[in-house]
């Protein structure tokens, strides 16, 4: 158990929160799309080899945020993005979108509630930092999302969790961590799939790996949403990008080395510019040659300029080639709004090792009696590419035309993470993109028990059970049997080994869905010598994951640290000592200096004097020992 100890203890570590920035980016970055964005709206449903919520749900979602504001968060500097960050969405959130905030530790507060954007809704937007200032030392998750789904929606609700933890209940509600493990157990098996059916998508981002990122990715995997891990700040901009072009798609054009190009049918386009603070002036260069920065920027442009990024609004743009001048990040990107745009069916955010993802898309054109809607573009050819940081190389189909629509097949993803899907239209003068990010999840998660004597399989994909998948075991060229232990559970015994030799067990499988029969294989299992019995989680999948997570949590006795919290006191007591004489001399300063006389000649009281400076270096020595030798564990359990 060595390996599961040390990676029980990296879950435990705490980093410095992100929170306050977390739950500012978020609403910030919702106005992102521009208006026609929320026009073409669409749920987060699945397809047939996605996952999470399916149904017949009104197109008209809103946004709720749930932030967690427990103890790590303290890390944070409530001032450092307030000002220009609430500035910002002020500026930039879309008139009647309907969003809310909700903050929780050991208690839920709603302290923006669910309602149109509008001018009263802003105020208390612009009031929001002393409520993510309000920390509490406890993590109830299960409650946050209760309370933040209970309110009626006409359409999909789209919670966006932002933690930094684990639950992680108080002890005055029962036992730990058992009271820790059930809220977890009624998250996944009974409310999430309550919420999935009601047309509730959880998109969930854990700041770190020492976070439950096993549970973070079992809520959006159940309910259509989109799950990240992100350690840094770019990266955590980047996926609230990601889940914000997830609730209101909108069309991209390329941004190539700077330029990007401007059709007819373009009736106005957003430039969202990344760059580091302090990099320099980003301009932006029409087809004319007319170079505009925040300073000079016409009147109808709308600009804003900050730290991190520059937003720039144009309407009636030119066509022609435009150019971005100065630092331009790798995120930034260009959303067009106009009279031709790509439509897609509906894309799943998650994607299974071993399966293809069916994909249709096509341009849709719009016009009126006095504006007849364009015709589509000649020579169109739309292709699908899936990339990201875990692929080798980029996966790409070509999509063949169907009538009108274009139809094509993703093929299978061979690994797990998190990828783009980029759907791509060209055609005589115009170019569509429509980008979208995608959760890989194994199908068949597989992981060692604890005693290192068998493999234990889980299906990560809905549809596969023991009825419609056939596995089998390969060990060095001998079958080893794979038996049934649950409806999507198998195992294999591991027959006896040379103990001195490391070995591959190859597992493979063959699904029926639809009366198509799927082949694929699952990542080698490594039997080796070492004794340890650690856990992949990419190949694991959450369940596996989430279940050794439990399991971890639940060996664990509880964390009751008295020496050093002893010591703590001790010192604090020691460091408030000046203040509160300071107080008792006003107070009664006569009486005390009478008393301060008596002491001064009285031998005991230098004696006992002594003796508490020697206790107290005594307690400081032993605890700096304590603390620099013993295991890391944890204080917070929110990073």
């Amino acid at each position: 158990m060595g390996d599961d100890q040390a990676t029980r203890r990296r879950w435990r570590r705490r980093r410095a929160g992100l929170g306050l920035r977390v739950g500012l980016a978020v609403l910030l970055l919702l106005s992102l799309p521009a208006a026609q964005a929320q026009q073409s709206a669409q749920p987060a449903a699945s397809g047939s080899t996605g996952s999470g919520a399916a149904g017949t749900f009104s197109e008209n979602p809103d946004v709720r945020v749930v932030v967690d504001v427990s103890g790590s968060m303290k890390a944070n500097d409530p001032n450092r993005l307030a000002g220009s960050a609430l500035d910002m969405l002020v500026a930039l959130l879309p008139q009647g979108v309907n969003a809310g905030i909700w903050t929780f530790g050991e208690s839920v507060d709603n302290p923006v509630p669910l309602a149109s954007v509008d001018a009263s809704w802003r105020e208390q937007a612009l009031a929001l930092p002393p409520a993510l200032e309000d920390y509490q030392q406890y993590t109830d998750i299960e409650a946050s999302l209760r309370q933040a789904v209970a309110a009626n929606a006409d359409g999909w609700r789209h919670l966006v969790l932002v933690t930094d933890g684990v639950v992680d209940l108080s002890p005055s509600r029962g036992d730990k961590p058992a009271i820790d493990v059930a809220s977890r157990e009624r998250l996944l098996d009974a409310m999430v799939p309550d919420l999935a059916n009601q047309g509730v998508a959880i998109h969930a981002i854990a700041f770190s790996e020492d976070a439950d990122v096993a549970l973070v990715e079992s809520l959006a995997q159940q309910t259509g949403g989109l799950a990240a891990v992100v350690e840094s700040p770019e990266a955590l901009l980047g996926a609230f990008l990601d889940i914000v072009e997830r609730i209101f798609p909108a069309d991209q054009v390329p941004l190539d080395d700077g330029a990007f190009s401007i059709d007819d049918s373009v009736d106005g386009f957003s430039a969202l510019v990344f760059h580091e603070p302090d990099q320099g002036e980003v301009t932006l260069i029409a087809p004319d040659g007319t170079r505009y920065s925040a300073e000079t920027a016409p009147p109808e442009v709308s600009w804003r300029h900050e730290p991190r990024f520059d937003l720039i609004r144009v309407p009636d743009p030119v066509a022609g080639e435009w150019r971005v001048e100065g630092p331009v990040g790798s995120n930034s990107r260009i959303t067009v709004s106009g009279t031709r745009r790509l439509d897609t069916g509906t894309l799943p955010t998650t994607l299974y090792t071993g399966f293809e993802v069916p994909l249709e898309a096509w341009i849709t054109s719009e016009g009126d009696e006095s504006s007849p809607a364009p015709a589509l573009p000649e020579r169109l050819s739309i292709t699908a590419t899936l990339d990201g940081d875990e692929l080798t190389a980029p996966v790409t189909t070509t999509l063949s035309a169907d009538g009108k629509r274009f139809r094509g097949r993703l093929p299978a993803p061979a690994v797990t993470g998190n990828a783009r899907l980029v759907i791509d239209a060209q055609g005589e003068g115009f170019h569509r993109q429509r980008v979208q990010a995608v959760n890989i999840l194994p199908s068949i998660g597989t992981a060692l028990s604890d005693d290192g004597n068998r493999v234990l399989l889980a299906a990560e994909h809905p549809r596969l059970n023991q009825e419609n998948t056939r596995l089998e075991a390969d060990l060095l060229g001998q079958s080893v049997g794979v038996d049934a232990t649950g409806r999507q559970r198998w195992e294999v015994v591991i027959p006896a080994l040379d103990k001195e030799v490391r070995q591959p067990l190859e597992i493979s499988a063959v699904a029926t869905l639809d009366s198509v029969e799927q082949r694929f294989s699952l990542p080698t299992v490594w039997l080796n010598t070492d004794g340890s019995v650690g856990i992949d989680r990419a190949a694991a999948g959450p369940t596996l994951t989430g279940e050794r997570f439990g399991e971890a949590d639940a060996g664990d006795e509880v964390e009751t640290d008295t020496g050093d919290a002893l010591a703590d006191r001790f010192v604090a007591l020691v460091n408030e000592g000046p203040e509160k004489v300071i107080d008792w001399w006003q107070a009664g300063r006569p009486g005390l200096t009478e008393a301060a006389a008596a002491a001064k000649r009285d031998p005991r009281v230098w004696l006992a004097i002594g003796a508490m400076l020697m206790l107290l270096v005594v307690v400081v020595v032993v605890v700096w020992r304590r603390r620099r030798g013993a295991p890391e564990v944890r204080e917070e359990p929110h990073v």
